[in-house]
């Protein structure tokens, strides 16, 4: 039977239609939002109704009102003296080195380094500070007990201790490893212990100034790539600074320079002169201050030469790095406060030779568990001065129970040798 071409199209219709499916194909599930309360969701704003902002800045394109920034060096170059200059500037009011006015406001200092009594206080009076709109912080309180402070646990209770002093303008974190409890070579882990302090940045309004170190080797690089541990705390930052020592103009003459390395909310070139001198605020206490010089022109990988100049540089180096990586409260193992060092290219011999120097407590974390190490406090610093010190090893072990001596004879050689396997 012939069909007519109406009657072959009709039919290839319907076959295309058995071939191709439904024309509106079933859509996937859709998620599960059973859990959501009525009113969670997420929040949208329209460009249209935000209103464009200026930066504000405490010392213009150096330090911005609610951003990070990064001060980093090697050490013995005055890191902790400049953010103190810096910081004294404030409490006044002062003028910058470029001779711009600062409005005044309140400083708040979280150190793990440097005793405020005996070190910060004299640099900040050193420096001109007016002491009164200086804080630190010593730790928090947990069920009545005197803790470590932790951004991440703490920040509520810092951001009402810093509303009853008034605000604070700037924050001064030394060094800024200090805020990390995991991971500080891991970006994931560095980005995640930083956003409590970009946080409080935004909320307290003021500029957070984070210390660190840089790591060995990298001559010539960008000197924002020498900063040790994760990269995320260069790129967490809005503006990076770095201080290092280079060759003055007059033959044998070093002078220290600080530079902008990084900003991504201004310049990033130029710099100023400074050197460190010592002064004496009061008799018999002795500390060391800023002294300005004139600014500079070129970008900080221009500026700056590698500031370690030998061995001795070296041994300092990985001493200042150990030291940033352990407290006198908290046991670490050795292999964890090991990582930076032998990141910046330390070897197992120059870590525990630095070990050695710090004067490092050490005990076993168990029968079959590794080494610890932690800071002496003042109380194991002094007992260990008045011991004889032949008498050291006997008295610590019964002072201290389990924890091994830092510098015996036979004892620190076994000791030597397991921990450097550890490492």
């Amino acid at each position: 039977m012939k069909r007519s071409i109406a009657e072959h199209n009709a039919m290839a219709s319907v076959l295309d239609d058995r071939e191709r499916g439904p024309i509106f194909p079933e859509l996937p599930d859709s998620p599960d939002i059973s859990g959501l309360g009525p009113r969670d969701k997420v929040i949208l704003t329209c460009g249209t109704d935000l209103t464009p902002e200026p930066y504000r800045w405490l010392w213009q394109y150096w330090l911005a009102m609610g951003k990070l920034h990064i001060l980093a060096g090697a050490p013995g170059q005055g890191k902790t003296t400049i953010a103190l200059a810096m910081a004294a500037t404030i409490t006044i009011g002062g003028r910058w080195p470029d001779g711009s006015r600062c409005a005044p406001g309140n400083v708040l200092i979280w150190s793990g380094e440097d005793d405020p009594a005996d070190t910060l206080v004299p640099r900040l009076m050193a420096a001109g500070a007016d002491r009164a709109r200086c804080y630190f912080i010593e730790g928090a309180r947990r069920d009545g007990e005197v803790v470590p402070f932790d951004p991440a646990r703490d920040l509520g209770q810092l951001l009402e201790a810093i509303e009853k002093i008034g605000g604070i303008s700037l924050l001064v974190i030394d060094p800024v490893v200090s805020a990390v409890t995991g991971d500080s070579h891991k970006n994931t882990e560095v980005r995640r212990a930083l956003q409590p302090l970009v946080d409080l940045a935004a909320k307290c309004d003021c500029a957070v100034l984070g210390i660190t170190h840089f790591a060995k080797g990298g001559q010539g690089t960008d000197p924002a790539q020498r900063v040790v541990g994760s990269v995320a705390f260069t790129a967490v930052a809005r503006v990076v600074m770095v201080a290092a020592k280079v060759k003055g103009d007059e033959e044998g003459q070093d002078t220290r320079i600080l530079a902008r390395s990084k900003s991504n909310i201004g310049p990033d070139d130029g710099g100023f002169q400074y050197h460190l001198e010592q002064s004496e605020p009061l008799p018999g206490i002795h500390a060391s201050h800023i002294a300005w010089g004139k600014a500079v022109e070129g970008t900080a990988r221009e500026l700056l030469t590698d500031p370690d100049d030998g061995p001795q540089d070296d041994a300092s180096d990985a001493v200042e790095l150990l030291r940033a990586e352990l407290d006198t409260v908290r046991w670490t193992s050795c292999d964890e406060a090991a990582k930076p060092l032998k990141a910046a290219g330390f070897s197992k011999k120059q870590i525990w030779a630095a070990s050695k120097k710090v004067g490092v407590m050490r005990k076993k974390d168990g029968m079959k568990g590794g080494w610890m190490w932690r800071l002496r406090d003042a109380t194991e610093v002094a007992f260990r001065m008045n011991c004889p010190e032949d008498s050291i090893e006997d008295s610590e072990d019964s002072y201290f129970g389990n924890v091994e001596p830092s510098d015996s004879s036979e004892s620190s050689a076994a000791m030597e040798s397991s921990v450097t396997e550890v490492l």
